[in-house]
């Protein structure tokens, strides 16, 4: 295959990506009303120009697209041997495009996104989210792990978290409050002893005692 510039745009508004002699590789935008679906979305044809057998057409909205191209970044990494991947202690983040960045570490891809009326297009969950997503998983599984080590059931068991962020600067979360249900229920006698296994996970430590933290640019 010989690629081609993905920025050099072609006569019918797509970018070839590649082109060999038996098949092309190529994404473009479709408008409303070329496709069942509203709002402009996402083509990739890949075949024949011309069409024929073994073509594959897609239609995609831009989440959809955004997802495949998470996707792809991830087994591209994994074809490398993980060179491109992050490994333990490691995150790599990519832009997507509009306000969409992949996250990998470990051979594992997320997203993040930004609301509508933020410039993004809602496909994922925020930054700010993720950090109070990662705070409430890390609680969720400490509290679980201290359950099922005392013979307690933890089917069921919710975290719920309500966060505001705060009116003035810096830009931050202001606060945030966290309820733990346990659908079995919880021996008063145990009760203490869960919050405060659950208040030392590793996210809210570290949120408690703030790492080193430097920024450069590379």
């Amino acid at each position: 295959m010989h690629p081609l510039a993905c920025d050099e745009p072609q006569a019918d508004d797509a970018l070839l990506l590649w082109a060999t002699g038996r098949q092309d590789v190529r994404i473009g935008r479709t408008d409303p009303g070329e496709t069942d679906g509203p709002g402009q979305r996402v083509s990739l044809h890949i075949g024949r120009p011309s069409g024929g057998e073994n073509t594959v057409k897609a239609s995609l909205t831009p989440g959809q697209a955004r997802q495949l191209a998470a996707a792809l970044l991830q087994q591209a990494a994994a074809a490398e041997g993980g060179t491109a991947d992050a490994t333990a202690g490691q995150v790599e983040v990519s832009y997507l495009g509009g306000e969409s960045y992949a996250i990998a570490t470990r051979g594992h891809t997320l997203l993040t996104d930004q609301p509508a009326t933020a410039g993004g297009a809602d496909t994922a969950m925020t930054p700010t989210e993720l950090l109070i997503a990662s705070l409430s998983s890390c609680v969720a599984f400490y509290a679980g792990r201290y359950l099922a080590r005392h013979g307690l059931n933890r089917d069921g068991l919710h975290v719920t978290t309500a966060f505001t962020t705060a009116t003035d600067r810096p830009a931050r979360v202001a606060r945030v409050r966290l309820a733990i249900q346990v659908p079995g229920g919880v021996p008063p006698s145990r009760q203490a002893a869960l919050l405060a296994v659950a208040s030392h996970c590793a996210v809210h430590n570290t949120l408690r005692q703030p790492p080193d933290i430097a920024i450069e640019l590379t």
